[in-house]
């Protein structure tokens, strides 16, 4: 079957053709078809098949007709990597290059302005990753509500970066009715699940076994000790011819590392993870795929959707901690039914994780076998350097701290004895008798020293006097009771300072400092009075000086009422106020 068949445009095909490819792959011929009807879709296949121009195609023919509007994009694609959205545009820009179709790229250290500036124009076609596009519908820049197509590449990889929940969010802000494609290379029982709640009575389309690698890929394998992995690494790149090649790292520090080694050594390589700027990270990439750089050190990042031509060999120079991320590994080489190398560097603490490699693969990966590795080479039971043996069903070769002693490195398994202990003799120490405890009897002290005279007769002095049995089994019940004593002798002792003592104590404010004196005879406002309210109004005698009869007459003319004021009363309003009630214990009577 040819391109001609699946029903695409004439423009389509022939910038299909441009690009060197006539014949389609598998999923591209089930695929296809299925995307130009407008159904959902659930592609499974393994890396390197093609599922990105399997939706990229029909997509640029279904979006042939129609008007974009600024800020709101006609089709979106989720990518969870920046190398795989990347990666995913130059497909648009290589088959679409007869439509006049917009395409805009939002991915993470990129200008903000510039992405913008390319949603203001309108777009029809959207690829972003998740982060970057909830940061500008946040800001107001984009609206999902006329989005017709939805495609999620890689859904597994999202799941393992922990991305559902933005997806679902992102989601949940496109119209229901759309078109919803599935693509990824493996197909597990949670992603299945969140195909059923996004997809709608989808075509599931599976053209391979799920998590298988590809025929075309020879693999191969070495265990060497840790120290000699770097070692191992140069030996095969000298032996095998090498044209490029992906090595991968399990972590970012070792990327770092193995990159310095290998150009420290002659080799042309560059570097590539996910705390390098974007900019470098297109820089290395780009040189890689120039063939400027003839080996590519990387993190898992580079693992998934990126599609370079003509990759000789990948090395697994640290076996990857998800077994599922060796078969996106090894993807990166044997694409487009071309004869790839893939090369695994295993220390013998790896059993386990290959293990889980070669149950996932659902057979073993054979020994590699090279002339030069022959005095580094180790049986997968051997001893690393950590001390701890190698073998199916342990763990991850990590020395345990403090060696053997701990007995950490001895658990039983299946099939496997535990190793006894050994039996600890001690050494023989004579013991000499020793003397007879002691214990303290109060003893009376009688001095003209006015020091000594100074102790408290009630507190005795002791000295040293042998115990006997019966002494040393009252001993600890004596120290008990002597423990009471001393709190009570201490809270009497408390108890017996003085009132004043206590109250200039206690007496503080928040500032520690101390209260003034207040003279009885003056009226305070609380404990901390201001010093300018503490003057005396009497002059210091404590009491008001003596009126005069003179003051007293006119003190109380001045309280008497007036004449005219006694003449207006009303006498009805005398005779209507009550007399004052004498007063009673019990002032509140009943209520009449």
């Amino acid at each position: 079957m040819e391109f001609a068949d699946l029903g695409l445009s004439p423009d389509t095909l022939r910038a299909v053709t441009d690009s060197g490819y006539l014949t389609p792959t598998p999923i591209q011929v089930q695929a296809i078809p299925v995307v130009l009807m407008g159904r959902d879709v659930l592609g499974v296949a393994q890396t390197g098949t093609g599922k990105t121009a399997a939706f990229v195609m029909p997509m640029i023919d279904i979006l042939a007709d129609g008007r974009s509007k600024a800020r709101m994009p006609r089709s979106l694609i989720i990518a969870p990597t920046r190398e795989l959205a990347a990666q995913i545009s130059e497909n648009f820009v290589k088959y679409g290059k007869y439509h006049p179709l917009s395409m805009a790229l939002l991915i993470g250290g990129e200008s903000f302005t510039d992405q913008e500036k390319a949603l203001d124009r309108g777009v029809d076609v959207l690829i972003a990753t998740p982060g970057r596009l909830l940061d500008l519908y946040e800001r107001g820049r984009i609206l999902l509500n006329d989005a017709k197509i939805l495609v999620i590449d890689e859904a597994d990889r999202m799941l393992d970066m922990g991305f559902i929940p933005d997806v679902e969010r992102i989601v949940g802000l496109l119209p229901k009715i759309r078109q919803t494609l599935f693509f990824s290379a493996t197909m597990d029982k949670e992603i299945r699940k969140l195909a059923d709640q996004f997809l709608s009575n989808p075509k599931e389309i599976s053209v391979s076994p799920q998590a298988s690698a590809a025929t075309t890929i020879e693999q191969g394998i070495v265990t060497v000790r840790t120290l000699d992995k770097r070692e191992a690494l140069r030996r095969i790149l000298r032996a095998k011819d090498v044209h490029n090649a992906f090595i991968f790292c399990n972590r970012k520090k070792d990327v770092d590392i193995l990159f310095k080694s290998l150009t420290t050594h002659g080799f042309n390589a560059v570097a590539l993870h996910g705390d390098m700027p974007q900019s470098k990270r297109n820089e290395m990439l780009a040189k890689f795929k120039a063939n400027e750089a003839e080996l590519l050190v990387c993190s898992d990042v580079a693992a998934r959707g990126l599609d370079i031509s003509d990759v000789s060999h990948v090395i697994n120079f640290d076996v990857p901690v998800n077994a599922e991320d060796y078969i996106h590994r090894i993807g990166r080489t044997g694409r487009a039914g071309k004869v790839g190398h893939a090369y695994t560097i295993a220390t013998p603490g790896d059993a386990r994780l290959l293990g889980a490699v070669e149950r996932l693969l659902k057979q073993p990966i054979p020994q590699l076998v090279v002339a030069e590795l022959a005095d580094i080479g180790v049986g997968a039971d051997a001893v690393d350097e950590g001390g701890e043996r190698g073998g199916r069903g342990r763990g991850r070769g990590r020395p345990e701290r403090g060696g053997a002693e701990r007995g950490r490195g001895e658990r039983g398994g299946r099939g496997r004895t535990r190793r006894e202990p050994e039996p600890v003799v001690s050494p023989v120490v004579s013991v000499e008798a020793s003397p007879s405890p002691v214990v303290a009897e109060p003893v009376p002290i009688v001095s003209e020293n006015p020091v000594l005279a100074t102790i408290d007769p009630a507190v005795p002095v002791t000295v040293a006097q042998p115990l006997d049995a019966a002494a040393m089994e009252e001993q600890p019940r004596a120290r008990k009771e002597r423990g009471r004593s001393d709190r009570s002798r201490q809270d009497r002792n408390s108890d017996a300072r003085g009132a004043e003592d206590r109250a200039r104590k206690t007496r503080r404010n928040p500032h520690g400092i101390a209260e003034m004196d207040i003279a009885d005879n003056v009226v305070a406002f609380g404990g901390f009075t201001p010093a300018f309210l503490l003057v005396d109004p009497y002059g210091g005698k404590g009491a008001p000086p003596p009126r005069s009869v003179e003051d007293e007459a006119e003190l109380e003319e001045e309280t008497s009422p007036s004449e005219s004021q006694a003449d207006s009363e009303d006498p009805a309003d005398q005779a209507a106020t009550p007399e004052p009630q004498a007063a009673s214990d019990n002032s509140q009577g009943p209520l009449s």
